[in-house]
């Protein structure tokens, strides 16, 4: 079997942010807090004698200093977000992963339950 297929590992952080660019009377303008649900992908062939694309636990070894870096943090006092949408929150977490997880297909940022931004690299 070595077919190719997609796999993820889900995460989550709590953290604050506001939204610099948005007028004065913008809600997001002003500092609130999500818990937000991030998912890497990852897609390759599966190994056929591991029977896996990677080990779940590789992902989480790799994501694991970005989740330090933005759990329970004022997302605008981090280098590269000052203006942290999900679109740049996911943008700034690929490059980060990309370099250490070849495989990486995605980055999804969550919120909310029903907002988010999926970022498939440039």
């Amino acid at each position: 079997m070595s077919s190719t297929m997609e796999i993820y590992k889900k995460f989550s952080f709590d953290s604050a942010h506001y939204l610099p660019n948005l007028p004065e009377e913008h809600k997001c303008r002003r500092i609130h807090g999500h818990t937000f649900y991030v998912t890497i992908y990852i897609e390759g062939p599966v190994d056929p004698k591991m029977g896996w694309i990677k080990d779940f636990f590789e992902i989480k070894q790799v994501f694991q200093p970005l989740l330090e870096q933005l759990d329970h943090r004022l997302l605008n006092e981090i280098d590269g977000l000052e203006n942290p949408t999900s679109e740049y929150i996911s943008k700034w977490i690929w490059e980060r992963l990309a370099p250490k997880l070849p495989e990486l297909s995605k980055v999804e940022v969550a919120e909310t339950c029903t907002t988010g931004c999926i970022y498939a690299g440039e």
